[in-house]
């Protein structure tokens, strides 16, 4: 009874990770989708990626990040 149970449990969760995966694909095209109509109205698409990646940090390491990213390229002559 148990190896019957934990076979419907296994079941289950991987048709349940299948059915997320299929979302996540879905919404992987829809995010590109987004991407693509940006570009088209004159967006550019890696600095939109880049503001919703700094849009998810959180403040404190956004500001690390920045800190950073001033220090190397000061000391690569770019700034």
């Amino acid at each position: 009874m148990t190896d019957s149970i934990s076979a419907e449990q296994l079941r289950l969760l991987i048709e349940r990770v299948e059915r997320l995966e299929e979302e996540k694909k879905g919404l992987s095209d829809d995010i590109r989708d987004v991407y693509l109509d940006a570009k088209s109205t004159g967006f550019d698409i890696k600095t939109m990626r880049t503001i919703v990646r700094l849009r998810r940090m959180e403040k404190h390491h956004r500001d690390e990040a920045e800190m950073l990213l001033e220090t190397y390229k000061q000391a690569l002559g770019l700034s």
